[in-house]
């Protein structure tokens, strides 16, 4: 178990890793989780607590401690789950972060985990309290699936609309390609990999028209590398901004520049591209971030917005087909990159432009019901902690 394991909901068993069995009952043993156990994490993440359901069998690592509650103290029987609420709470975080000791690398030791100090009503309020709040995850985990099944229903749609079918290719480590293949081509194995070779037929058997992006565009530009950060400014976009579903606003930076230059200045039909880091994101620019400075590892692209609609764009190369024509492209070894002939070389279907804009608009309408969708999740769990926190203060 990791940092990223353990949330406040419960044990997150996505992204997990595995030891041996010889290690887990050896070396490992004495991290070992059991039934109503209490996983609480000490570094990264402080102060985020998880209860280990029934039937689990793993281990903490170093970044988090694992402790046993005793059944009851003073006569008053303790819930484990109460105590997972209460130190998830803005009570149990505000006392966690109290006891946080290092400069570099904050942490809490065994002696602070110990010290930290709950409120502890009578039982029943106890079992009200942490039933409460599993009513609440429970209500979130089905606003979030559905928001899931939602983006998740926006590829199939917009391969179906392009009359696209793709069969099942797995990548291959031995193959053969003739030299007529790879005239005018890159010749490297990744991007011959015969897995393409699908996703490109897949293309041509769609029902309407491929032509390259640089039939679609007027001007591409890189961004420009700015290090030095400020409190205000405009806003610097980085790759880190460009989120899967669209801009993220979690930790923006600003820049002191006394003007965007003119070769990154956004306008209504600029679309911007991932050039390294993490490819594959794309975003139309609205009013949001007309007044940004792109970093350098964004492109910028002006369309011909008579030829492509940017939602329709948008649409295309965050699904399934647009995001491999995108990947085959990848020139970087450690680091994943895309040059500017790349980009140009980029292909797309071009449906004609009321087709795009019937896309563009489900796409959306699709995206703005699951965001509202995680919205409501959102809300539930803050009303639901507020009512908790009304509860502790009544009972204190």
């Amino acid at each position: 178990m990791r940092v990223q394991n353990v949330k406040s909901q419960g044990i997150d068993l996505n992204d997990v890793k595995f030891v041996k069995k010889e290690v887990h009952d050896g070396l490992l043993k004495h991290s070992q989780l059991k039934k109503d156990d209490l996983v609480f994490t000490i570094t990264g993440r402080i102060g985020s607590v998880a209860v280990v359901p029934d039937n689990f069998e793993g281990n903490v690592n170093q970044h988090s401690v694992r402790f046993q509650l005793k059944p009851r103290i003073e006569n008053i029987t303790i819930n484990p789950r109460y105590v997972a609420v209460y130190l998830n709470s803005s009570f149990g975080q505000s006392i966690s972060i109290r006891e946080v000791s290092g400069g570099t690398r904050p942490a809490l030791d065994y002696k602070a985990v110990k010290s930290l100090k709950i409120i502890l009503p009578q039982p029943s309020i106890q079992n009200h309290i942490s039933n409460f709040m599993r009513s609440a995850y429970a209500q979130k985990k089905q606003k979030e699936q559905k928001a899931n099944e939602l983006l998740a229903s926006i590829d199939d749609y917009v391969l179906s609309e392009l009359g696209i079918e793709i069969p099942e290719a797995a990548e291959k480590k031995c193959f053969v390609v003739t030299t007529n293949e790879i005239v005018g081509k890159r010749v490297d194995s990744h991007f011959h990999q015969p897995k393409y070779d699908v996703f490109n037929q897949a293309l041509e058997d769609a029902r309407y028209p491929v032509v390259p992006l640089s039939k679609l565009i007027t001007d591409l530009k890189n961004g420009v590398e700015i290090r030095t950060y400020s409190e205000h400014g405009y806003r610097y976009l980085r790759v880190s901004d460009l989120g899967k579903e669209g801009i993220e606003n979690h930790d923006p930076r600003y820049v002191d520049v006394e003007e965007i230059p003119d070769k990154i200045k956004l306008a209504s039909n600029s679309f911007l591209i991932s050039r390294s880091g993490s490819l594959g994101l794309v975003s139309v620019v609205d009013n949001e971030i007309r007044n940004a400075v792109l970093g350098s590892d964004i492109f910028k692209v002006e369309l011909d917005t008579e030829s492509i609609h940017p939602r329709y764009l948008e649409a295309f190369f965050r699904s399934q087909v647009g995001q491999t024509l995108i990947f085959q492209l990848n020139s970087g070894s450690l680091i994943p990159r895309l040059d500017q002939p790349a980009v140009r070389y980029l292909r797309v279907i071009v449906p004609p432009f009321g087709v795009q804009e019937e896309i563009a608009d489900e796409a959306m309408n699709r995206r703005s019901e699951a965001a509202r969708h995680r919205q409501e999740a959102d809300a539930i769990m803050e009303t639901a902690k507020e009512r908790v926190e009304q509860i502790l203060l009544a009972d204190a």
